[in-house]
């Protein structure tokens, strides 16, 4: 007897098959995410970037995870132990990289030892590692770490730092494989939820589940980032249902899109703060000009008096309102207060103040005031092409005429590393959840080779503030490094050495059965983006 599958019935089992996969205990669905910001480098140690290292943190793990409200959790060591300057990691039992090595104590010193052997890094790692003098392998499932005296932040900072596979990342480069050869997925090997399956530069980025992942098993078998500059393109994308979650939506559409049964937003605080940095070294800077259009062979913004005017020009608060939409708070300092290390001093940002900021001018040397160029990159932070042609406009409005140069966040990045911009607008979120992290990038004097100052593109510099800082950074009493950030970022601020615009409210958009909590530090995290039941 003869079975013969008639066309409406295999169609029905194909559709049978189909619907189990994605509603069924399977539950088969994959995950594509709209990015704002296409990472710069998959290589976890060549730029701290929150694109590179979301992106990162999901191929990877580090020793030490920050949870939503950057607060350190065991990931990679379950445990620790401190003795003087010695701590010692016990590493998570059982662990492989999804190439199915065993990662032991070994993997973490590679890692380590790789950090300042990356050539031409932006924003190096070597921040994070400036307070450790020694990491040894003990034994292959514990580590110990020297540092070169007390070191309160060394947790939340080796959550900045993804372990990498010794067999996989090794090669005869002194780095090993090289930032173009982990790119390209060469030895791009971790123990994160996920593992790397294709980058196509501009187009998409492709994960896929790692089956030995050690922790949770994630929602989705595969994930699919979509670079999305262009914020009107990301909410099309997402009422078209080509893609599940974006990063930041439009200000202008929120109130629409809250409307909208189909979708939730989700809105958290954030520790990202947006600055102002100016040159305050170059001898001429490059783009400030007289009245005339002729060259400044004198820097202005080494004069107090000038960084003063500038920030008395900036209403930070038509800024939230007009520019923002509302996603946003005035800043006084790099850090809200009354987070660790903000002081009641600048808790308010700085009204302002047009008939002062003249004067100030005035008295500096510049009653015509002169020109310049703000950077600003264009599509990295909220609405920041729109709020530097504000700063713009507010500048202009006491004197110092300004032209923006918005350029494609790779293009900003390179060219302020370059110094080639004497005032430039950028964010920083602050990865320890205290102020040393802020100011130890931003404000310290730039020394590269202690991992100091690494962000400090302005080149600001106060002896007396950097020595509260390293007594602060070697200060195990919460209350007494808390009352020495707090002095240093004071006199910053009292500087003028950096100006705060103000720090950004964090919005992701999504469907309504995906639900992301958000964190404070503004990463899209994957593996805690879930399937509502």
């Amino acid at each position: 007897m003869s079975f013969r599958l008639t066309r409406a019935f295999a169609g029905g089992v194909a559709a049978l098959a189909i619907a189990f996969s994605a509603h069924g205990t399977a539950m088969a669905r994959d995950l594509t995410v709209g990015l704002k910001t296409e990472p710069s480098s998959l290589d976890p140690q060549y730029h701290s970037l929150t694109p590179n290292t979301q992106i990162a943190l999901t191929i990877f793990d580090p020793l030490v995870r920050a949870d939503k409200e950057l607060k350190p959790t065991p990931a990679l060591a379950e445990s620790w132990t401190v003795d003087g300057n010695v701590w010692t990691f016990k590493l998570r039992p059982g662990v492989k990289f999804s190439d199915g090595t065993p990662l032991t104590a070994d993997d973490v010193v590679f890692t380590f030892e790789r950090v300042p052997k990356v050539p031409n890094s932006p924003s190096p790692f070597t921040l994070y590692l400036k307070d450790v003098a020694k990491t040894e392998a003990v034994d292959p499932q514990t580590v110990r770490i020297t540092t070169k005296g007390p070191s309160p932040l060394l947790l939340p900072n080796l959550g900045q730092l993804p372990i990498l596979s010794r067999k996989a990342a090794s090669g005869p480069a002194p780095e090993g494989k090289t930032t173009t050869e982990l790119n390209s997925g060469d030895g791009l090997v971790g123990t994160g939820p996920y593992k790397l399956v294709s980058w196509r530069r501009g187009a998409e980025l492709v994960l896929a589940r790692n089956d030995n992942y050690w922790g949770k098993k994630p929602a989705w078998d595969k994930v699919v980032y979509r670079p999305m500059t262009n914020a009107a393109s990301r909410v099309a994308a997402l009422l078209a249902g080509d893609v599940d979650l974006i990063e930041d939506p439009p200000t202008d559409d929120l109130p629409r899109l809250k409307k909208d049964k189909n979708l939730t937003i989700q809105e958290t605080p954030s520790v990202r703060v947006m600055y102002v940095a100016m040159d305050q070294f170059g001898e001429p800077s490059p783009g400030i000009t007289d009245a005339d259009g002729k060259p400044l062979a004198k820097n202005p913004l080494k004069d107090k008096r000038v960084r003063e005017a500038l920030s008395l020009a900036i209403d930070r608060k038509a800024i939230e309102e007009r520019v923002m939409g509302g996603v946003a708070k005035p800043a006084g300092n790099l850090l809200p207060y009354p987070m660790f290390g903000a002081s009641k001093a600048h808790a308010d940002a700085p009204k302002p103040d047009v008939n002062k900021a003249k004067q100030l001018l005035k008295d500096a040397g510049y009653p015509n005031g002169f020109s310049i160029t703000l950077g600003a990159p264009s599509g990295r932070y909220i609405n920041d092409s729109k709020v530097a042609q504000a700063i713009a406009s507010m500048w202009t409005r006491i004197g110092v005429k300004t032209a923006v140069e918005a350029s494609a966040p790779p293009v900003f990045f390179k060219n302020r590393d370059s110094y080639k911009y004497s005032a430039y607008l950028a964010g920083w979120s602050v990865t320890s959840g205290e102020m040393s992290n802020a100011l130890g990038s931003l404000a310290v004097t730039p020394d590269p080779a202690k991992g100091l100052g690494t962000t400090n593109r302005g080149r600001y510099s106060n002896p007396k503030m950097d020595e509260l800082y390293m007594q602060a950074a070697t200060t195990m009493d919460d209350a007494k490094r808390a009352e020495l950030l707090s002095k240093a970022a004071d006199m910053v601020m009292d500087d003028y050495g950096i100006l705060p615009v103000h720090f950004e409210l964090s919005v992701w958009a999504m469907k309504k059965d995906v639900f992301y909590p958000g964190r404070s530090d503004q990463m899209t995290q994957v593996q805690d983006v879930t399937l509502k039941k």
